[in-house]
């Protein structure tokens, strides 16, 4: 099922952030506008977006293993198998999922692929990150925010420059999760290879995207007064709990789960 009303628009004329990310992974969901970003970007914006995805399915698969049947995903992105709903239902079928992004074209593919477990609930809601009490006031009608949820923005933190308070958001939703819920963050980084990130920020830029990479110490900000699971605060290749160690790679992308206590 789906939250809202009449689908909006889509503007092909501008690139978007999700279309982009899916024509970095090879998907078919987006426009000539999108393309031409996505080929103007390093090889490091590729790889970030496979292993961000990677990431996704580690952290997903280990919540649901930990008992975490209740899931909150914003910046969801044009739908790409497995999703995270395939991965906690197909551990929990009782699982509960929804879904939030920005962009039309998601509501569109979300409506088609985004279906559930006859015993579990997947749910999307077209609203924007920077309205994080319309999204809380959605997800409650699939969620019960009386037990815990996992809370994941994966590849949006470095859409949100820091004059957007991308702190307050994320400590916004956070506030509003019981003890026991799991906050899932990723964030392109500035340190690991400056060169590639200012050249990644300039062709963004140039698509009026706004690209905000962030130090390993500025992303250790939005953890503030959580408890960071191992194994911390690391790169996206470097997270696995109970699935194995993948394989060595450089990557530009810092992850880190940890628990609202």
């Amino acid at each position: 099922m789906t939250t809202g009303t009449p689908q909006p628009p889509i503007d092909t004329s501008r690139p978007h952030s999700a279309r982009v990310y899916d024509s970095l992974l090879g998907g078919k969901d987006n426009y000539p506008v999108d393309e031409a970003v996505a080929r103007q970007l390093p090889a490091e914006a590729k790889a970030g977006a496979f292993q961000n995805r990677a990431f996704m399915n580690r952290a997903t698969a280990w919540l649901a293993g930990e008992g975490i049947s209740q899931f909150l995903d914003i910046g969801t992105g044009i739908p790409t198998a497995p999703n995270l709903h395939q991965i906690a239902q197909g551990i929990n079928p009782r699982s509960r999922v929804v879904y939030c992004d920005n962009d039309p074209i998601v509501l569109r593919h979300a409506e088609a692929l985004l279906i559930s477990t006859p015993e579990g609930a997947t749910d999307y809601v077209h609203a924007d990150v920077l309205r994080p009490g319309t999204i809380l006031d959605a997800a409650r009608k699939v969620l019960d925010f009386d037990r815990p949820v996992a809370l994941s923005l994966l590849g949006l933190l470095h859409f949100l420059p820091d004059d957007l308070d991308p702190r307050a958001i994320v400590r916004t939703l956070t506030d509003a999760l019981r003890p026991g819920s799991y906050l899932v963050l990723s964030q392109g980084a500035s340190d690991v290879n400056p060169e590639r990130g200012e050249q990644g920020t300039a062709e963004y830029g140039k698509g009026g995207i706004r690209l905000a990479l962030r130090t390993r110490a500025e992303f250790a900000g939005f953890f503030e007064g959580l408890e960071i699971v191992e194994p911390g605060l690391v790169t996206a290749p470097e997270w696995f709990r109970s699935t194995p160690a993948p394989d060595p790679e450089m990557s530009g992308v810092y992850v880190a789960v940890a628990r609202i206590p």
